[in-house]
């Protein structure tokens, strides 16, 4: 970073491109990203291949006996300059994207131990500084002492259109309306679950994306972080 190191916490509601400007942040200005919702689409695949949860059964018991099975990690990729994370010595950047995944991360994110656990984490990772972290309740509960606090928005109809087209060479069965649908439950879930739900810093910056694009929307966080670092 130019003079001083900083961290920023990133909130908002799903699929509203939090990754990708803190991504775009870590590239620009050095520093360490840390995605915090693929903790808990990691969880959620390694009880998914344990059959903890499918269609028809959610063992919500299961899930905290088996816990402390789980080890979380992220190694910085230098090639792709990203950090990747490692579900038990395995690399699950992209398993942790699957439809099937997004169907369930929300319900094993209301887990209390679960978000004890990846908390604990979370804020051990923070204590670094120039650190910016993407999530649910970052700037409440991780990094309440951020520097610098933004909270993404957009039309739900836009961000499930714009996940739609993220997803769908890559799932040819996928169709506009399961999408919208999930990102609607996963907005009722996130903002009415009884530990943590996503709420608004009072000091974070909104930022409404529904009709930028990505270029204007860096530009204008960009901005807000040259203020605050230079």
């Amino acid at each position: 970073m130019n003079k001083k190191a900083i961290n920023i916490a990133i909130d908002g509601y799903s699929s509203c491109g939090k990754s990708s400007i803190a991504k775009e942040i870590s590239r620009n200005f050095n520093m360490i990203y840390v995605d915090s919702g693929a903790m808990y689409r990691a969880i959620t695949l390694f009880c998914l291949e344990k059959n903890i949860i499918n269609d028809k059964k959610f063992d919500e018991s299961k899930v905290v006996e088996l816990l402390n099975q789980i080890e979380i990690k992220y190694n910085y990729n230098i090639n792709a300059n990203i950090s990747e994370i490692f579900l038990n010595g395995v690399n699950v950047e992209n398993k942790i994207r699957s439809k099937k995944v997004s169907q369930f991360v929300s319900k094993i994110s209301q887990i209390h131990e679960v978000r004890k656990k990846l908390i604990k984490i979370q804020k051990d990772i923070s204590l670094n500084k120039n650190v910016v972290m993407d999530g649910r309740d970052i700037a409440t509960k991780v990094m309440p002492n951020a520097d610098l606090k933004f909270f993404i928005t957009a039309d739900v109809k836009i961000r499930a259109k714009r996940r739609y087209d993220e997803l769908k060479t890559s799932d040819k069965s996928l169709t506009f309306s399961e999408v919208l649908y999930n990102l609607n439950e996963r907005d009722n879930d996130d903002v009415n679950r009884e530990i943590n739900p996503l709420i608004k810093s009072k000091d974070a910056i909104v930022i409404d994306n529904t009709s930028l694009n990505f270029a204007q929307q860096n530009e204008l966080i960009f901005n807000y972080i040259h203020n605050v670092t230079t």
